[in-house]
């Protein structure tokens, strides 16, 4: 009994609490180093504002994720709610979001490196509006169909792929590399806020008035946050570029190999997004069809772990690693507990915790990861290497999305929802054998 309890102090310790009695009276001291850490924040939230388009940016990454959390419950449902539909029809709806993606990731990265970064993201963000309306309105006046939504999915893949690289390289423009971490961790925190807001009314608007009415919300938030980002006043930076795009696509690739570090990361994540991605949006739904509140189940797990991401980058701010990527992957080794908690069948309360512990790894490792590439990536070439990091992270998710609502089917979501978790958990494990993601330090020390 003694020896958990001096690891709760050392818990208590490591982040700054003291073991206390009802009866002790507060230390001045401590209070004093808490308004101190309060007022610091508060200062480096001040200096975040100070920079031209960071608050129009996170209100627009607020704004885009209210529909973002929104949508994977309506278009599950949806799909499933479709005459005759199964697992099977989910998949390929969810698939062809994906492949589109894939494919044009790495002209994408092209794009955003030689073009304005935030038109890219706004206009994006705009069409992305508009093919969302066309999936509401078919929903809404019942006449939707699997190919129809597959094909808006496809196109809504097309402009992710121009959407992603050019994303990630907006606040690089905005922000020195001193302020990344904070910056990147102000932003996970509004787009983890608008998330949970999403995931929680998504469920609620589905059960309520369908499908249909909730992909309409999220195609008006679309709408707005890229007017938004369309409008941000940021430098027009000029890229002398005469190369051909597979000259800027080879160049990027060489920028991508030459840091072990980067390749170990993506290969990784490459495992464990065709885990999650399945577990995410086929395997999580299927779970809950068959129960009469199971939209609302599946949109409060969802909450859950966009609470934990809220968390983690809430910590990201608070704390910096100094082997940030050894403690990220260590982290969301952990994730793992949700995916094993959903195959248990464990009372709800319990598989919320576990999405919230899952949130808060995936946020910590996020905030981490962005920052270590905006760090270590050249600016010209930044969004090519993105662009191939999400290429390969996300290369085998259709594969996984195309084949898990089939082996559902065959073999049951629990038994599917362990293997997930199984090969998540050991692709983390297995990338901390390579000794540049154990290394790696942070260029920029707070």
């Amino acid at each position: 009994m003694h020896h958990h309890w001096g690891v709760f102090l050392k818990v208590f310790r490591f982040f700054g609490l003291k073991h206390a009695h009802p009866w002790d009276i507060p230390d001045p001291r401590t209070l004093n180093v808490r308004a101190a850490r309060l007022t610091r924040m508060r200062a480096q939230l001040s200096e975040l504002r100070g920079h031209s388009g960071f608050s129009a940016l996170a209100i627009s990454r607020f704004i885009s994720n209210v529909g973002n959390g929104i949508s994977p419950v309506a278009l599950a449902f949806g799909v499933l709610a479709l005459p005759g539909a199964t697992g099977t029809d989910l998949s390929i709806v969810m698939a062809a979001r994906m492949f589109p993606m894939i494919a044009l990731m790495l002209f994408g990265g092209v794009i955003g490196d030689r073009f304005k970064r935030n038109r890219i993201v706004g206009g994006a963000d705009v069409l992305g509006s508009a093919i969302a309306a066309v999936s509401a309105v078919s929903l809404i006046i019942g006449n939707s169909s699997v190919f129809l939504l597959a094909l808006m999915g496809a196109l809504f893949g097309v402009l992710n792929a121009l959407w992603w690289p050019a994303m990630s390289g907006v606040l690089p423009e905005i922000l020195p590399k001193a302020k990344l971490q904070h910056g990147n961790a102000v932003i996970a925190m509004t787009t983890n806020i608008g998330y949970v807001v999403g995931a929680l009314i998504g469920g609620t608007l589905v059960t309520a008035f369908g499908s249909g009415w909730a992909l309409l919300v999220d195609a008006i938030t679309f709408l707005i946050a890229g007017i938004l980002v369309w409008n941000l006043d940021l430098p027009t930076i000029v890229r002398e570029n005469k190369n051909t795009v597979f000259q800027d696509l080879r160049s990027g690739w060489r920028e991508f190999i030459s840091h072990s570090w980067v390749v170990t990361i993506v290969i990784a994540f490459a495992i464990i997004n065709l885990a999650y991605e399945s577990m995410l949006q086929i395997l999580g739904p299927l779970n809950f069809a068959d129960i009469a509140d199971g939209p609302k189940f599946w949109s409060f797990n969802l909450a859950a772990l966009t609470l934990g991401m809220l968390a983690g980058s809430v910590i990201s701010l608070k704390i910096h690693f100094s082997r940030p990527l050894f403690l990220a992957m260590l982290i969301i080794a952990g994730a793992s507990i949700w995916d094993f908690s959903l195959a248990m069948q464990a009372p709800l309360w319990i598989s919320l915790i576990a999405a919230f512990f899952a949130g808060v790894a995936i946020d910590i490792f996020m905030v981490v990861w962005n920052t270590s590439l905006q760090s270590h990536i050249p600016e010209e070439s930044y969004s090519r290497v993105v662009a191939y990091d999400a290429l390969g992270s996300f290369g085998l998710s259709p594969l996984g999305i195309a084949v898990a609502g089939p082996l559902a089917h065959a073999f049951g979501v629990s038994t599917i929802i362990y293997i997930t978790g199984s090969i998540a958990l050991v692709a983390a494990l297995a990338s901390l054998c390579v000794k540049s993601v154990r290394d790696l330090k942070p260029v920029v020390k707070p």
